[in-house]
């Protein structure tokens, strides 16, 4: 732990490796994040008092391969940003957790109730309260603590703010209580728990992992109790390329439907060829079997079911791409994705409402301007929502200013993949 005076006095003086680290070269950003920083540690003292203290940071994640493989136990390549949650935290040596984050309202948590709640249902009161009650329960120390907590990642961006706050909590109890002790896939695992037993919501585990371990992962879920988790080696910096994600801006509202669907309709299919989902069968037996079932489950199942085999063997060939540093092949292979998800997949646009398709729109200009130059896909859940884009150096002005001309101003965000995860700064 170090004061705030003297935390703020490092960073001023540009002790910045750390965030190079974090946000890349760019001295721009770099002066950014230090003022950013600075203003965190200025409220904490303002609410909390001048105390030792932590810093930590917790980036957001991109999903890059695997669009709607793991609620059938498939694989997923994902990557953490350099977009972030940021976080001054201290001991208040009480059972209480106090915290202030920016845009919402200061919360307390008592650490003496760790039981969910049913009011507490899609509040960070209760990811909070679902963690420490987690770590409790596997045998970690916990405690109260006070908390300024700046963050970077949009909501609603298709980045996972979520995930990162959940991570980002879980990273300051390991370091304020159990000297760093708390393993990174672990913490992802005691998030997604949270998320699922106290906030009400049920997810899977490819955000926090993401946004807890760090850089470039991949994940196989076939055994979800026990899901395998693989650190990719590839250097993104060094292709010179950013990474876009592009918030089309198109409505949310209703969509809880259309996502369910998805993954009921792969199972559906899975279900007469005697599996639980679609992982435990093969393409060839889906095809196989289609003309006997498409009366039965719909041809749209069937090619879900089809995007789903192809999606799940393409993730493989995407991680063996940036491990053999071919990044054009890769390119393409995010290419196949995102077709794949337009023509089989089929969560581009809703059908019953075709004359709203931001994302179909976003998907065409990037083919205009990127064609045999970069990549493009549906990002996320997909039906609104994000896209996502790898534009070379060359075409990243030409990119941003063509895609926030047609969404609006700010739509765009240029990133980079971030090696670190969720972490404790030392300055």
């Amino acid at each position: 732990m170090l004061n705030i005076k003297c935390a703020g006095s490092l960073i001023e003086e540009g002790d910045l490796s750390q965030f190079r680290e974090l946000y890349g070269q760019n001295s721009e950003l770099l002066r950014q994040q230090a003022i950013r920083y600075t203003k965190t540690l200025a409220r904490f003292k303002e609410i909390f008092g001048d105390k030792e203290v932590s810093i930590f940071s917790s980036p957001g994640r991109t999903e890059i391969g695997g669009n709607h493989t793991d609620h059938n136990h498939g694989r997923v390549l994902a990557g953490a940003v350099n977009l972030d949650n940021i976080a001054v935290a201290s001991k208040n040596n009480t059972n209480v957790v106090r915290i202030e984050s920016s845009g919402y309202q200061t919360f307390e948590v008592d650490l003496e109730h760790l039981i969910p709640n049913e009011s507490e249902f899609l509040t960070s009161n209760a990811l909070v309260r679902g963690i420490n009650a987690r770590l409790n329960e596997l045998g970690y120390q916990i405690g109260g603590f006070d908390a300024v907590i700046d963050g970077c990642v949009p909501k609603g961006s298709g980045l996972s703010s979520s995930a990162s706050f959940e991570v980002l909590i879980g990273v300051i109890i390991s370091h304020l209580f159990n000297e760093g002790t708390l393993d990174p896939v672990l913490n992802a695992r005691i998030g997604q728990y949270a998320e699922n037993v106290f906030f009400g919501k049920p997810c899977g585990l490819m955000d926090q992992v993401a946004c807890s371990v760090g850089g470039l992962v991949t994940i196989d879920f076939a055994d979800v109790k026990n899901p395998i988790v693989k650190k990719v080696d590839f250097d993104f910096i060094s292709t010179g390329f950013s990474l876009v994600i592009t918030d089309t801006r198109g409505d949310h509202t209703n969509l809880n439907d259309e996502y369910a669907v998805l993954p009921k309709e792969m199972k559906e299919v899975a279900a007469y060829l005697g599996c639980n989902v679609l992982r435990e069968t093969t393409l060839k037996k889906v095809m196989d079997i289609a003309p006997s079932i498409r009366q039965k489950v719909g041809d749209r199942a069937i090619l879900r079911a089809i995007h789903f085999e192809c999606e799940n063997d393409r993730v493989e060939d995407e991680v063996n791409a940036l491990e053999k540093n071919d990044f054009k092949k890769f390119l393409q292979l995010v290419i196949d994705s995102g077709h794949s998800s337009y023509m089989y997949n089929q969560n581009v646009y809703i059908s019953s409402n075709i004359r709203e398709q931001a994302v179909s729109l976003g998907l065409a200009y990037s083919e205009i301007v990127l064609k045999d130059a970069g990549a493009w896909r549906v990002h996320g859940g997909g039906f609104a929502g994000t896209i996502q884009a790898f534009v070379p150096e060359k075409l990243l002005e030409k990119y941003t200013t063509t895609l926030n001309d047609l969404f609006g101003a700010g739509s765009c965000h240029p990133l980079s993949i971030r090696q670190k995860g969720a972490v404790k700064l030392d300055f």
